[in-house]
């Protein structure tokens, strides 16, 4: 009867993804991928011959992401622990537009380049100048003067070091175009948390006092305090166009409650509305860009639902929290 009850709890609060991972062009098995939800601590690899496992029990209507090595990542969000999954990635392929330049000019460019990228992907805060991007000459930049555009590829993940807030960042970089002209930054991919594990207690103070002033007034914060129903109290306040104070009922619908109660909330389309947190910001706009966008009660939201504008705008990768993290 023990067994019995030890058998029906794991089975209750363990729910187990399970899948293979194959070349779209050729269907051979990709081996050593990863599978982690977006922005977590909670990941795998897949073995050699593309198979992977993961309990999926704690972030189970996030979508789950999966990346390799010279492979544009997959997401998918429609998916279930009842089926094994057959997940298809399409390699990568740059097309570079070839300059003949001297050495000593390409040497001068480069840094320049990784100058600009550098402020560009991981940001201008205090964060940003404790991390360190590792394998910066794994990234291949290009800078059309025509157009005043830099581009960024790489088919290796960008790996970071994020010394301010003690985290490693596995980065897969998807698309990364800056245009100086108009300031205007393009820039998809996926990536995975790694903490650091210090023993130090100085470090650890060091790391938790910079998460929470980077967590607070942070997007993540304004979800989280939005879920429920807390904004005020969070030091945040929301208001339209017309520079109405918008309420928890206004800014919120539940559409689907199908999977499980309460796991999924939706920010209506009020078209742009006008964040405030505390006396310290100018404030923030964002433009909901679809008929309603989701979020959940650890802070993920949509990406593709929201342009952002402002101070919220600001932070960049240094600044990225996982949604594990939990403030003190």
């Amino acid at each position: 009867m023990l067994f019995l009850l030890i058998s029906f709890f794991t089975s209750a609060y363990s729910q187990i993804v399970k899948g293979r991972i194959l070349d779209q062009k050729t269907g051979n098995s990709i081996g050593f991928a990863s599978v982690y939800f977006n922005g977590t601590l909670v990941g795998t690899l897949a073995n050699q011959n593309g198979y992977f496992e993961l309990d999926i029990s704690k972030f189970l209507l996030m979508p789950l992401t999966i990346s390799a090595l010279g492979y544009y990542s997959v997401t998918l969000t429609n998916f279930s622990p009842d089926k094994a999954l057959s997940i298809y990635l399409t390699p990568k392929v740059f097309e570079l537009k070839e300059v003949v330049v001297s050495a000593k000019a390409y040497a001068k460019a480069r840094r320049g380049n990784i100058k600009l990228f550098k402020t560009q992907f991981l940001g201008q805060t205090l964060n940003a100048l404790k991390c360190e991007i590792t394998n910066i000459n794994d990234i291949t930049l290009i800078y059309d003067s025509d157009n005043e555009t830099l581009k960024a590829f790489s088919s290796k993940p960008i790996l970071i070091v994020n010394n301010a807030l003690g985290y490693k960042i596995t980065y897969y970089l998807d698309k990364f175009e800056y245009g100086k002209t108009n300031n205007s930054l393009i820039l998809t991919g996926n990536y995975v948390f790694k903490e650091d594990l210090t023993n130090n207690k100085i470090q650890k103070q060091f790391f938790e006092k910079r998460r929470k002033t980077t967590y607070l007034g942070s997007r993540m914060h304004f979800f989280r305090a939005l879920w429920v129903n807390d904004l005020d109290s969070a030091g945040f306040e929301v208001k339209n166009g017309g520079n109405e104070k918008l309420n928890y009922d206004e800014l919120v619908t539940q559409i689907d409650r199908s999977k499980s109660i309460d796991q999924t909330k939706y920010m209506k389309n009020l078209n742009f509305l006008y964040i405030n947190y505390l006396s310290k910001w100018g404030g923030s706009v964002i433009d909901i860009l679809k008929d309603s966008v989701c979020f959940d009660k650890h802070g993920y939201f949509d990406p593709f639902g929201i342009n952002w504008d402002g101070e919220m705008a600001k932070p960049r990768i240094a600044d990225l929290l996982p949604y594990d993290y939990l403030i003190k």
